[in-house]
């Protein structure tokens, strides 16, 4: 039974600013707890060679050198480099009647890896297994 006809009922309504204070409260925890982590370049120290030279006992050698510009050359002599199987040829042409020369890589301390990576991977075409790599000792200063 309604007893109270003529009055109308209060609609009940949300009162938000207890809420925005909590979330206030819960905003600042979360910018005081958080931890911001710092990205900075990276210092990497190459290695420097120490050891002594090494004597190849399987014959003549071939020295490939590439410089900054990616321009190669195999035995002091420019060579083009087109793709790795042509590449790979001119490593056989060098070798002459050798069946497995050691490759000497010279490489420019600017020359990029890529650069460095299609000699390596034209000597696997080619079927030459030994692979090795010059270095500068360091001067005393």
């Amino acid at each position: 039974m309604n007893f109270q006809r003529g009055q109308t009922q209060e609609e009940p309504e949300i009162n938000l600013i207890p809420m925005i204070d909590v979330l206030l409260v819960i905003l600042i925890f979360l910018m005081v707890t958080t931890s911001y982590s710092n990205f900075a370049q990276l210092q990497i120290n190459l290695p420097q060679a120490s050891g002594e030279e090494g004597n190849s006992s399987s014959g003549k050698p071939i020295n490939v050198a590439v410089d900054a510009s990616e321009h190669y050359a195999v035995n002091s002599v420019r060579t083009a480099f087109k793709d790795v199987a042509d590449f790979g040829e001119v490593l056989h042409k060098a070798a002459g009647g050798q069946d497995d020369p050691t490759i000497i890589i010279n490489a420019d301390a600017k020359a990029t890896h890529q650069s460095v990576i299609n000699i390596m991977e034209a000597a696997r075409v080619a079927g030459f297994g030994r692979i090795t790599f010059t270095t500068q000792n360091q001067q005393n200063k």
